[in-house]
């Protein structure tokens, strides 16, 4: 086992080990079986939603609600949950890829038709799989009696009630930080600063209440089946504007960026 596995090194590594890492991985990710691509991105769908989950049992329990301080860290960082069960348990999540897979592609060692492959694989798993979660939850709910039914209804309004040029910037917001965090744990050196990274940037997506389109997939869901507040139409308006904010977020801000700095002379 290396060091790097063991937490023993403290070498950084350099931008080109970094690029050249993620090119490995995203070409690993498109030679992969389409069952297996689908299997993962399913896993990582129902994985994610334990923190849509938890955040509606702290706005259950908690004497505040969102605009309190109290209670908006402890939502951010509860949102983080299911981003920690994904990334560190290595399951496919599109918006990751929306870096890992750009860059094989800027790089010339993989084709377009390969990436939109391995895009519509690991999204369709990611979707069914946060359906599949939240009718499971769905079922479950009145046993469970930490989760009141409205605030599923609260979660969901506080994305989908804002004008579609907003879900459309926030989505890139959010693209660009999943981006940004997939460079960040790739150059990471042991586990505890991966979950570390994941914390403080997922959490900063879920305390400025950014769309993510796999993580929102079950926020939204929640409140769709629960609350007729929240309409087909919003559901759906969601979806697609938030999941192209967040391919262009990772692609533009993080894959094309990086890609050209490092092979333009970074260390």
């Amino acid at each position: 086992m290396s060091d790097s596995e063991t937490g023993g090194s403290t070498e950084q590594m350099t931008s080109r080990n970094i690029l050249g890492s993620l090119l490995k991985s995203g070409l690993h990710e498109m030679n992969r079986e389409r069952s297996g691509l689908l299997l993962s991105g399913l896993s990582a769908g129902l994985d994610i939603g334990f923190g849509p989950l938890m955040m509606a049992v702290v706005l259950t329990l908690s004497p505040g609600t969102f605009g309190d301080l109290t209670t908006e860290l402890l939502l951010a960082s509860v949102y983080s949950v299911g981003f920690m069960f994904v990334i560190l348990g290595r399951s496919e999540l599109f918006t990751e890829h929306t870096t890992l897979a750009v860059i094989p592609v800027i790089d010339r060692q993989a084709s377009v038709r390969q990436l939109g492959r391995l895009w519509g694989l690991v999204y369709a798993g990611n979707i069914v799989g946060g359906l599949l979660f939240t009718l499971l939850v769905t079922l479950l709910m009145p046993e469970l009696g930490v989760v009141d039914p409205t605030s599923f209804e609260t979660i969901a309004l506080k994305l989908v009630d804002h004008d579609l040029p907003w879900l459309f910037v926030g989505g890139v917001f959010a693209g660009w930080l999943m981006g940004l965090l997939a460079w960040l744990v790739a150059a990471a050196q042991d586990t505890t600063a991966r979950i570390l990274l994941v914390l403080i940037v997922t959490g900063t997506i879920g305390l400025l209440h950014l769309p993510h389109s796999i993580a929102g997939n079950v926020e939204v869901l929640f409140g769709l089946i629960v609350s007729s507040a929240i309409t087909p139409m919003d559901y759906v308006a969601f979806l697609a504007l938030a999941t192209v904010g967040n391919a262009v977020g990772g692609a533009v801000f993080v894959a094309l960026l990086k890609y050209g700095h490092v092979v333009r002379g970074a260390d």
